[in-house]
């Protein structure tokens, strides 16, 4: 029964450890109401923990539906030294964030945004994950 534990615990590591290494880095920003039209979904409503895909994410559209888990890693200027709230986010590619305005690689809602960090920052740093 204790071999049987310690490859429990081993696989659970290994499985933490390898999920864990595939976060992408970037930045997050975000957009405020109205949501709709989005580009995935015209006018249907998706809800408020949503997010629009730089262009390198959405990839001529390929990226709508995906979930992706955000987490603050910090500040990207002076502006506000401890914006990271401790928490994570998951949200819900609705839309296309296009470029030159695009100015994350993730434009979160700002309902989704408050939730990693203070909206006064305007711009994080971030992990995210599919």
């Amino acid at each position: 029964m204790e071999a049987l534990m310690k490859v429990v615990v081993v696989v659970v590591s290994l499985a933490l450890a390898l999920s864990y290494a595939h976060a992408e880095t970037g930045t997050a920003t975000y957009y405020t109401p109205p949501y709709v039209p989005s580009a995935c979904y015209g006018f249907e409503d998706q809800g408020t923990m949503i997010a629009a895909a730089s262009d390198g994410l959405y990839n001529n559209g390929e990226a709508c539906g995906r979930m992706y888990t955000v987490t603050c890693t910090g500040p990207t200027n002076l502006g506000v030294q401890q914006p990271c709230t401790g928490n994570s986010v998951t949200v819900k590619v609705v839309d296309r964030c296009p470029s030159p305005g695009c100015q994350g690689t993730i434009d979160l809602s700002q309902e989704a945004f408050s939730m990693i960090a203070n909206p006064d920052a305007g711009k994080v740093n971030i992990d995210f994950t599919q």
